[in-house]
Protein backbone atom coordinates (compact mmCIF):
# COMPACT_ATOMS: atom_id res chain seq x y z
CA UNK A 1 0.00 0.00 0.00
CA UNK A 2 1.61 3.38 -0.63
CA UNK A 3 1.22 6.18 2.03
CA UNK A 4 -0.76 9.44 1.13
CA UNK A 5 1.91 12.03 0.05
CA UNK A 6 0.36 15.07 1.71
CA UNK A 7 2.17 18.85 1.35
CA UNK A 8 0.96 21.80 3.40
CA UNK A 9 -0.81 24.08 1.51
CA UNK A 10 0.38 27.27 0.25
CA UNK A 11 -1.86 29.77 -0.89
CA UNK A 12 -0.15 32.94 -0.34
CA UNK A 13 -3.02 35.23 -2.45
CA UNK A 14 -6.81 35.68 -1.39
CA UNK A 15 -8.98 34.32 -4.17
CA UNK A 16 -10.79 37.37 -4.01
CA UNK A 17 -7.23 38.98 -5.40
CA UNK A 18 -7.07 36.33 -8.16
CA UNK A 19 -10.70 36.95 -9.49
CA UNK A 20 -9.49 40.87 -9.65
CA UNK A 21 -6.26 39.75 -11.29
CA UNK A 22 -8.28 37.59 -14.07
CA UNK A 23 -10.51 40.57 -14.71
CA UNK A 24 -13.73 40.62 -16.95
CA UNK A 25 -12.29 39.88 -19.99
CA UNK A 26 -14.19 37.82 -22.47
CA UNK A 27 -12.44 35.41 -25.31
CA UNK A 28 -12.77 37.20 -28.67
CA UNK A 29 -13.47 33.83 -30.68
CA UNK A 30 -16.60 32.91 -31.71
CA UNK A 31 -18.63 30.03 -31.35
CA UNK A 32 -17.68 27.13 -33.37
CA UNK A 33 -21.34 26.05 -34.48
CA UNK A 34 -24.00 28.24 -35.90
CA UNK A 35 -26.62 26.79 -33.38
CA UNK A 36 -28.67 29.66 -31.48
CA UNK A 37 -28.28 29.72 -27.82
CA UNK A 38 -30.68 27.48 -25.77
CA UNK A 39 -31.67 30.49 -23.40
CA UNK A 40 -30.86 34.31 -23.09
CA UNK A 41 -30.07 34.01 -19.52
CA UNK A 42 -26.44 35.22 -19.16
CA UNK A 43 -23.84 33.14 -16.58
CA UNK A 44 -21.67 34.50 -14.12
CA UNK A 45 -18.05 33.09 -14.10
CA UNK A 46 -15.65 33.98 -10.99
CA UNK A 47 -12.23 31.92 -10.17
CA UNK A 48 -13.07 29.16 -7.28
CA UNK A 49 -9.71 27.67 -7.04
CA UNK A 50 -6.04 28.17 -8.97
CA UNK A 51 -3.44 25.56 -8.70
CA UNK A 52 -0.77 28.52 -9.10
CA UNK A 53 -0.38 29.03 -5.06
CA UNK A 54 -0.44 25.03 -4.29
CA UNK A 55 3.21 22.76 -4.89
CA UNK A 56 3.95 18.79 -4.26
CA UNK A 57 7.39 17.25 -3.52
CA UNK A 58 9.49 15.99 -6.41
CA UNK A 59 12.76 14.61 -6.74
CA UNK A 60 13.94 18.03 -7.39
CA UNK A 61 11.90 19.25 -4.58
CA UNK A 62 9.00 21.18 -4.31
CA UNK A 63 6.79 22.17 -7.38
CA UNK A 64 4.06 23.98 -8.31
CA UNK A 65 0.90 22.25 -9.23
CA UNK A 66 -0.92 22.65 -12.69
CA UNK A 67 -2.99 21.86 -15.28
CA UNK A 68 -6.21 20.67 -13.85
CA UNK A 69 -8.11 18.25 -16.00
CA UNK A 70 -11.05 15.50 -14.21
CA UNK A 71 -13.73 16.90 -11.28
CA UNK A 72 -15.39 14.95 -9.02
CA UNK A 73 -17.46 15.47 -5.88
CA UNK A 74 -17.57 13.50 -3.09
CA UNK A 75 -18.97 13.65 0.90
CA UNK A 76 -18.89 17.90 0.78
CA UNK A 77 -16.02 18.28 -1.36
CA UNK A 78 -15.00 19.23 -4.62
CA UNK A 79 -11.32 16.83 -5.86
CA UNK A 80 -9.21 17.77 -9.05
CA UNK A 81 -6.50 16.09 -10.90
CA UNK A 82 -3.40 18.34 -11.49
CA UNK A 83 -1.48 16.56 -14.71
CA UNK A 84 1.84 18.57 -13.93
CA UNK A 85 2.90 18.34 -17.27
CA UNK A 86 3.68 14.89 -17.33
CA UNK A 87 2.89 13.38 -20.76
CA UNK A 88 0.19 10.69 -22.12
CA UNK A 89 2.34 7.59 -21.76
CA UNK A 90 3.39 8.86 -18.64
CA UNK A 91 6.48 11.24 -19.79
CA UNK A 92 8.41 12.84 -17.44
CA UNK A 93 7.53 16.54 -17.71
CA UNK A 94 10.15 19.54 -19.09
CA UNK A 95 11.18 19.78 -15.52
CA UNK A 96 11.37 15.82 -14.69
CA UNK A 97 7.98 15.74 -12.97
CA UNK A 98 6.77 12.03 -13.49
CA UNK A 99 3.43 12.39 -10.64
CA UNK A 100 -0.06 14.10 -10.73
CA UNK A 101 -1.75 15.80 -7.56
CA UNK A 102 -4.99 15.17 -6.82
CA UNK A 103 -6.21 17.80 -4.60
CA UNK A 104 -9.30 18.35 -2.36
CA UNK A 105 -11.03 21.55 -2.02
CA UNK A 106 -13.67 22.39 0.20
CA UNK A 107 -16.76 24.41 -1.19
CA UNK A 108 -15.13 27.25 -0.20
CA UNK A 109 -12.11 26.70 -2.73
CA UNK A 110 -9.56 26.37 0.00
CA UNK A 111 -7.35 23.21 -0.57
CA UNK A 112 -7.66 20.94 2.34
CA UNK A 113 -5.59 17.72 1.45
CA UNK A 114 -3.66 16.01 -1.75
CA UNK A 115 -2.00 12.78 -3.37
CA UNK A 116 0.32 12.29 -5.48
CA UNK A 117 0.36 9.35 -8.44
CA UNK A 118 2.59 8.40 -10.60
CA UNK A 119 1.20 9.02 -14.25
CA UNK A 120 -0.64 11.92 -16.06
CA UNK A 121 -4.11 11.47 -14.31
CA UNK A 122 -6.59 11.70 -17.00
CA UNK A 123 -10.03 10.40 -15.36
CA UNK A 124 -10.70 11.01 -11.53
CA UNK A 125 -14.42 9.75 -10.12
CA UNK A 126 -16.05 9.56 -7.19
CA UNK A 127 -17.31 6.00 -5.92
CA UNK A 128 -20.06 7.46 -3.36
CA UNK A 129 -20.73 3.64 -1.85
CA UNK A 130 -17.06 3.15 -0.88
CA UNK A 131 -16.23 6.57 -0.30
CA UNK A 132 -13.39 6.31 -2.43
CA UNK A 133 -11.88 8.45 -5.65
CA UNK A 134 -11.19 5.79 -8.24
CA UNK A 135 -7.95 7.78 -11.00
CA UNK A 136 -6.66 6.19 -14.27
CA UNK A 137 -3.33 7.39 -15.19
CA UNK A 138 -1.94 7.52 -19.03
CA UNK A 139 -4.56 7.83 -21.55
CA UNK A 140 -2.20 6.91 -24.62
CA UNK A 141 -0.55 3.92 -23.08
CA UNK A 142 0.80 1.92 -19.82
CA UNK A 143 -2.25 3.13 -18.31
CA UNK A 144 -2.79 2.04 -14.45
CA UNK A 145 -5.39 2.68 -11.95
CA UNK A 146 -5.65 4.19 -8.69
CA UNK A 147 -8.10 4.13 -5.91
CA UNK A 148 -7.70 6.94 -2.74
CA UNK A 149 -9.34 7.00 0.64
CA UNK A 150 -9.43 10.42 0.93
CA UNK A 151 -10.74 9.50 4.88
CA UNK A 152 -7.52 7.53 5.87
CA UNK A 153 -5.18 9.03 3.52
CA UNK A 154 -4.69 5.88 1.59
CA UNK A 155 -3.63 5.17 -1.97
CA UNK A 156 -3.84 1.98 -3.52
CA UNK A 157 -2.04 1.27 -6.95
CA UNK A 158 -3.58 -1.52 -9.61
CA UNK A 159 -2.57 -2.75 -12.73
CA UNK A 160 -4.77 -3.96 -15.62
CA UNK A 161 -5.32 -7.75 -15.36
CA UNK A 162 -3.82 -7.86 -19.16
CA UNK A 163 -2.31 -5.94 -22.06
CA UNK A 164 -5.17 -3.46 -22.78
CA UNK A 165 -6.98 -5.10 -25.45
CA UNK A 166 -7.72 -1.74 -26.88
CA UNK A 167 -3.63 -1.14 -27.46
CA UNK A 168 -3.90 2.49 -25.96
CA UNK A 169 -4.88 3.53 -22.51
CA UNK A 170 -7.55 4.57 -19.85
CA UNK A 171 -9.17 7.64 -19.35
CA UNK A 172 -12.62 9.03 -17.76
CA UNK A 173 -14.35 7.14 -15.58
CA UNK A 174 -17.91 6.33 -14.23
CA UNK A 175 -19.78 4.36 -11.96
CA UNK A 176 -22.86 3.27 -13.22
CA UNK A 177 -25.35 0.92 -12.05
CA UNK A 178 -22.66 -0.81 -9.48
CA UNK A 179 -20.26 -0.81 -12.34
CA UNK A 180 -16.97 0.98 -13.00
CA UNK A 181 -16.91 1.69 -16.57
CA UNK A 182 -13.82 3.51 -18.01
CA UNK A 183 -13.14 4.60 -21.62
CA UNK A 184 -10.42 2.91 -23.52
CA UNK A 185 -8.91 5.93 -24.99
CA UNK A 186 -6.14 5.90 -27.99
CA UNK A 187 -7.10 2.71 -29.52
CA UNK A 188 -4.26 1.31 -32.05
CA UNK A 189 -1.24 3.77 -30.07
CA UNK A 190 0.62 0.38 -29.86
CA UNK A 191 -0.03 -2.02 -32.44
CA UNK A 192 -3.15 -3.54 -33.77
CA UNK A 193 -5.99 -5.40 -32.07
CA UNK A 194 -6.22 -9.23 -31.56
CA UNK A 195 -8.37 -10.52 -34.09
CA UNK A 196 -12.01 -9.46 -33.06
CA UNK A 197 -14.91 -6.70 -34.14
CA UNK A 198 -12.93 -4.05 -33.22
CA UNK A 199 -11.32 -2.02 -30.24
CA UNK A 200 -13.56 -2.43 -27.04
CA UNK A 201 -14.42 1.56 -26.54
CA UNK A 202 -15.67 1.31 -22.57
CA UNK A 203 -14.06 -1.39 -20.22
CA UNK A 204 -15.63 -2.91 -17.03
CA UNK A 205 -13.21 -2.49 -14.25
CA UNK A 206 -13.46 -5.05 -11.21
CA UNK A 207 -10.90 -4.92 -8.15
CA UNK A 208 -9.06 -7.69 -6.42
CA UNK A 209 -7.46 -5.94 -3.52
CA UNK A 210 -5.42 -9.54 -2.77
CA UNK A 211 -3.90 -9.15 -6.19
CA UNK A 212 -3.86 -5.34 -6.59
CA UNK A 213 -5.08 -6.43 -10.04
CA UNK A 214 -8.42 -4.36 -12.15
CA UNK A 215 -9.73 -7.18 -14.82
CA UNK A 216 -11.18 -5.37 -17.82
CA UNK A 217 -13.97 -6.57 -20.21
CA UNK A 218 -15.44 -4.82 -22.86
CA UNK A 219 -18.68 -3.05 -22.06
CA UNK A 220 -18.97 -2.20 -26.29
CA UNK A 221 -16.73 -1.93 -29.27
CA UNK A 222 -15.84 1.51 -30.99
CA UNK A 223 -17.63 -0.02 -34.26
CA UNK A 224 -20.65 -1.33 -32.83
CA UNK A 225 -24.19 -1.06 -34.13
CA UNK A 226 -26.05 2.32 -32.84
CA UNK A 227 -29.13 4.16 -33.72
CA UNK A 228 -28.74 7.75 -34.82
CA UNK A 229 -30.35 9.93 -32.46
CA UNK A 230 -29.89 12.99 -34.27
CA UNK A 231 -33.38 14.60 -35.17
CA UNK A 232 -32.20 16.67 -37.56
CA UNK A 233 -30.19 13.82 -39.30
CA UNK A 234 -31.35 12.31 -42.59
CA UNK A 235 -30.48 9.04 -41.20
CA UNK A 236 -32.47 9.33 -37.35
CA UNK A 237 -33.63 6.22 -36.32
CA UNK A 238 -31.61 4.16 -38.72
CA UNK A 239 -29.06 1.56 -37.51
CA UNK A 240 -25.21 3.01 -38.00
CA UNK A 241 -21.79 1.11 -37.67
CA UNK A 242 -19.77 3.75 -35.04
CA UNK A 243 -16.30 4.51 -35.98
CA UNK A 244 -15.07 5.56 -32.89
CA UNK A 245 -11.41 6.81 -32.92
CA UNK A 246 -11.19 8.87 -29.28
CA UNK A 247 -12.97 7.68 -26.55
CA UNK A 248 -12.58 10.02 -23.64
CA UNK A 249 -15.08 11.60 -21.12
CA UNK A 250 -18.10 9.67 -19.74
CA UNK A 251 -20.69 10.42 -17.68
CA UNK A 252 -24.37 9.04 -15.85
CA UNK A 253 -27.11 10.37 -17.59
CA UNK A 254 -29.52 11.73 -14.64
CA UNK A 255 -32.77 10.71 -14.32
CA UNK A 256 -34.28 14.33 -15.35
CA UNK A 257 -32.44 14.94 -18.18
CA UNK A 258 -34.68 16.09 -20.89
CA UNK A 259 -33.36 12.74 -23.54
CA UNK A 260 -31.43 9.74 -23.16
CA UNK A 261 -32.83 9.79 -18.82
CA UNK A 262 -30.61 7.07 -17.15
CA UNK A 263 -28.21 5.87 -19.57
CA UNK A 264 -24.48 5.74 -19.44
CA UNK A 265 -22.88 8.29 -22.14
CA UNK A 266 -19.99 7.91 -23.90
CA UNK A 267 -18.13 10.81 -25.77
CA UNK A 268 -16.08 10.11 -28.56
CA UNK A 269 -14.13 13.28 -28.61
CA UNK A 270 -12.17 13.85 -31.59
CA UNK A 271 -15.25 12.10 -34.51
CA UNK A 272 -17.94 14.99 -32.77
CA UNK A 273 -20.08 12.11 -30.76
CA UNK A 274 -22.16 11.05 -27.65
CA UNK A 275 -22.97 7.71 -27.55
CA UNK A 276 -25.60 6.44 -25.50
CA UNK A 277 -26.02 2.92 -23.86
CA UNK A 278 -29.45 2.05 -22.32
CA UNK A 279 -29.27 -0.81 -19.86
CA UNK A 280 -25.42 -0.42 -20.09
CA UNK A 281 -24.16 -4.16 -19.08
CA UNK A 282 -27.92 -5.77 -19.28
CA UNK A 283 -29.96 -7.99 -21.27
CA UNK A 284 -31.78 -5.58 -23.52
CA UNK A 285 -28.43 -3.19 -23.65
CA UNK A 286 -28.93 -0.58 -27.10
CA UNK A 287 -26.62 1.92 -28.43
CA UNK A 288 -27.77 5.35 -29.67
CA UNK A 289 -25.14 8.07 -31.16
CA UNK A 290 -25.89 11.82 -31.29
CA UNK A 291 -23.61 13.56 -33.68
CA UNK A 292 -21.79 16.60 -32.39
CA UNK A 293 -21.55 20.22 -33.94
CA UNK A 294 -18.32 20.32 -32.91
CA UNK A 295 -15.92 18.05 -30.52
CA UNK A 296 -16.61 18.52 -26.73
CA UNK A 297 -15.14 17.12 -23.22
CA UNK A 298 -17.00 16.83 -19.78
CA UNK A 299 -20.58 17.23 -20.04
CA UNK A 300 -23.03 18.53 -17.40
CA UNK A 301 -27.01 18.79 -16.71
CA UNK A 302 -28.30 21.38 -14.49
CA UNK A 303 -30.37 19.76 -11.78
CA UNK A 304 -32.07 23.61 -9.92
CA UNK A 305 -32.18 27.08 -11.16
CA UNK A 306 -29.53 28.35 -7.65
CA UNK A 307 -26.62 25.24 -8.33
CA UNK A 308 -23.32 26.05 -9.83
CA UNK A 309 -20.94 24.30 -12.49
CA UNK A 310 -17.39 23.93 -11.28
CA UNK A 311 -15.09 23.67 -14.68
CA UNK A 312 -11.87 23.14 -15.06
CA UNK A 313 -9.03 25.52 -17.34
CA UNK A 314 -6.53 23.25 -18.11
CA UNK A 315 -4.40 26.12 -19.92
CA UNK A 316 -4.78 28.84 -17.27
CA UNK A 317 -4.05 26.27 -14.25
CA UNK A 318 -7.84 27.77 -12.79
CA UNK A 319 -11.15 26.24 -11.40
CA UNK A 320 -14.30 28.38 -11.93
CA UNK A 321 -17.40 28.48 -10.68
CA UNK A 322 -20.57 29.49 -13.00
CA UNK A 323 -23.40 30.11 -11.78
CA UNK A 324 -27.06 31.04 -13.56
CA UNK A 325 -30.08 30.81 -13.00
CA UNK A 326 -30.06 27.59 -14.90
CA UNK A 327 -33.22 25.33 -16.25
CA UNK A 328 -33.16 21.99 -14.87
CA UNK A 329 -32.57 19.67 -17.24
CA UNK A 330 -29.96 22.32 -19.34
CA UNK A 331 -27.54 20.77 -20.53
CA UNK A 332 -23.87 21.95 -21.18
CA UNK A 333 -20.49 21.12 -22.54
CA UNK A 334 -16.77 21.80 -22.44
CA UNK A 335 -16.68 22.75 -26.09
CA UNK A 336 -13.15 21.89 -27.75
CA UNK A 337 -12.42 22.72 -31.15
CA UNK A 338 -9.08 21.82 -31.33
CA UNK A 339 -9.63 18.31 -30.42
CA UNK A 340 -11.68 17.58 -33.30
CA UNK A 341 -10.06 15.51 -35.60
CA UNK A 342 -10.27 17.82 -38.07
CA UNK A 343 -8.76 20.80 -36.64
CA UNK A 344 -5.59 22.01 -37.75
CA UNK A 345 -2.03 21.14 -36.46
CA UNK A 346 -1.34 24.60 -35.43
CA UNK A 347 -4.89 25.28 -33.05
CA UNK A 348 -6.57 27.40 -32.06
CA UNK A 349 -6.86 28.70 -35.99
CA UNK A 350 -9.27 30.66 -37.78
CA UNK A 351 -12.74 28.52 -37.01
CA UNK A 352 -11.02 26.45 -34.54
CA UNK A 353 -11.37 28.91 -30.81
CA UNK A 354 -9.92 27.90 -27.60
CA UNK A 355 -11.89 25.79 -25.25
CA UNK A 356 -15.67 27.52 -24.10
CA UNK A 357 -18.54 26.76 -22.09
CA UNK A 358 -21.42 25.79 -24.55
CA UNK A 359 -24.69 24.71 -24.55
CA UNK A 360 -25.91 21.38 -26.04
CA UNK A 361 -29.43 20.77 -27.55
CA UNK A 362 -29.96 16.87 -27.01
CA UNK A 363 -32.24 16.81 -29.86
CA UNK A 364 -29.84 17.93 -32.59
CA UNK A 365 -26.57 17.96 -31.26
CA UNK A 366 -25.80 21.35 -31.97
CA UNK A 367 -23.68 23.67 -29.26
CA UNK A 368 -24.00 27.33 -28.79
CA UNK A 369 -21.49 29.45 -26.87
CA UNK A 370 -23.44 29.85 -23.42
CA UNK A 371 -23.45 33.72 -22.69
CA UNK A 372 -20.51 34.50 -19.87
CA UNK A 373 -19.48 37.35 -18.30
CA UNK A 374 -16.40 37.43 -15.55
CA UNK A 375 -13.14 35.57 -16.81
CA UNK A 376 -12.93 34.31 -19.89
CA UNK A 377 -13.60 30.27 -19.11
CA UNK A 378 -11.52 27.43 -21.80
CA UNK A 379 -13.72 24.31 -19.98
CA UNK A 380 -12.26 20.98 -19.59
CA UNK A 381 -13.65 19.02 -16.94
CA UNK A 382 -17.06 19.86 -15.48
CA UNK A 383 -19.09 19.28 -12.08
CA UNK A 384 -22.78 20.44 -11.42
CA UNK A 385 -23.79 20.79 -7.71
CA UNK A 386 -27.10 21.64 -6.75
Amino acid sequence: MEKMRTRPVKISVPLTVLVAAFGAAISSYGPAASAQAATTTTFTARVFASGAQLSHATAKGEEPISEPDDITFLRGDIFVGFQNGVGPQGQASTTGDVDSTIVEFDLAGHAVGQWDVVGKCDGVTADPSTGRLIATVNEDARSSIYLIDPATGTVVHYRYNEPLPSKGGTDAISVYDGMVLISASAPGTTGKAAPQPSYPAVYRAVFDPATRLATVSPLFFDEAQATVAGKDSPLSGQLKRLALTDPDSNEDVPSFAPRFAGDFMLTSQGDKEQIFVHDAGGPSQSLSVLGLSGSVDDTAWASDQTGAIYTTDNSNNTIYKVTGPFRRGEVFVAATPCDANNAPATCPAPGFPPNYLGELNPSTGAIARAPLTGPAVAAQGMLFLP
